[in-house]
């Protein structure tokens, strides 16, 4: 009895890799730019129906290669606009991705990882813990979907004009994978997007961070959210193996290497932890003069949280603060709250196989570091 033949999944391969694929089998490159058309600009998934390739290249296809998506498991809407998928990542887990609708862009918020093992002491994700990482299939299918399931902007562009890795994960911890996925984002054969409207968040994964800016130029975004390494051990656990200091160092050569690129910090507002007047003038010294801007997020609860949001009058005093520091500074506009797709929210389902996350390593590293400015992280009260 002969074997079944095992199909490669052309999703998700970068533009070169493709190019690979196409020889190993004995055909010329640029029928990988046509693969990279057909699938991405023009959401064609079946061999057969790609005509502009010989019938015989379309047999071939079919008989040894698949366009594998994730499994959509529901849709949630919200009444403001926003769009909230569930995918399947098998064994009964899930992830999650969002789009939020703005009149100049339609904005995409994706995920890279089943949970999340960096444990942020206000994250949904977090809270549930890591299971695995997302392939670069099951990543770029989120985008893949979206554009296929939402009606083109009114210019006859497709739905998504931004996308964001800011979903279930930490993305640089999955950098295999993600890499692969910003050069389709970026390239001019799939989705085409600018490197300005493609956004890597990181809760701070320094040598990725540093191997990022020679890798791919896309628009980096920080998760920083407190102004001391004291607090920032408690509330992002991975400062106790990447200070502060150690941070900003990577995300200012980062900035270096890209003309006219700037760093945004993401800062969560959480009522009488880390939104007082001293906290913005703590983190007007840190960022002020730098090619840094600040995003602040009012936090949004989920079930089993200890945390509370910083009233409307503290957010808008902390920011004007800041301002006047001269650091650029925004405040996010809460989006699909109603359907916990809010930013922080996004929990999917994760069988937590992660036991302690960072655990001893993490704290044996803060144990070594010199003792940050205020109290130590065990005496702070949340």
């Amino acid at each position: 009895m002969d074997k079944a033949v095992t199909k490669t999944n052309l999703l998700g391969l970068s533009p070169m890799e493709l190019e690979q694929w196409f020889a190993a089998i004995g055909e010329k490159p640029f029928r990988a730019r046509q693969l990279l058309q057909w699938i991405y600009q023009r959401g064609e998934t079946d061999f057969l129906e790609m005509t502009d390739l010989s019938k015989a290249l379309r047999a071939r296809l079919d008989e040894q290669a698949t366009v594998s998506l994730p499994e959509v498991q529901s849709q949630h809407a919200s009444e403001d606009g926003t769009v909230k998928w569930l995918f399947a990542s098998g064994n009964g887990q899930s992830v999650e991705t969002v789009f939020i609708p703005e009149p100049s862009r339609g904005t995409l918020c994706i995920s890279s990882q089943v949970g999340c093992a960096l444990d942020c002491a206000f994250c949904a994700t977090g809270h549930q813990g890591f299971n695995r990482n997302l392939t670069a299939a099951e990543i770029i299918g989120q985008v893949w979907h979206a554009n296929r399931a939402l009606p083109a902007r009114p210019n006859g562009e497709p739905a998504v004009s931004n996308v964001v890795f800011m979903g279930m994960g930490e993305p640089l911890a999955n950098y295999r994978n993600v890499v692969p996925v910003l050069e389709l984002l970026l390239s001019d054969y799939a989705f085409g997007l600018s490197r300005r409207r493609v956004t890597v968040s990181t809760s701070g994964i320094v040598p990725h961070i540093q191997k990022l800016a020679d890798d791919c130029n896309v628009s980096l975004a920080v998760s920083l959210h407190a102004p001391n390494d004291a607090l920032r051990d408690v509330l992002v656990p991975i400062n106790r193996m990447h200070p502060i200091s150690e941070l900003l160092d990577a995300c200012w050569s980062y900035a270096g290497k890209h003309t006219n690129r700037f760093i945004t910090f993401e800062y969560v507002m959480l009522n009488g932890v880390n939104d007082s007047l001293a906290h913005a003038d703590e983190l007007a010294a840190l960022l002020g003069g730098k090619p840094a801007k600040i995003n602040l997020i009012p936090f949004n609860p989920f079930p089993g949280t200890r945390f509370k949001r910083s009233a409307a009058e503290t957010i808008r005093l902390f920011q004007n603060r800041l301002k006047k520091r001269g650091v650029v500074t925004t405040t996010r506009r809460t989006r699909g709250d109603d359907i916990d797709a809010a930013c922080g929210q996004l929990a999917g389902r994760v069988n937590d196989r992660v036991q302690h996350r960072l655990g001893e390593k993490a704290a044996s590293r803060a144990s070594k570091r010199p003792a940050a400015v205020g109290k130590p992280a065990r005496e702070i009260n949340l």
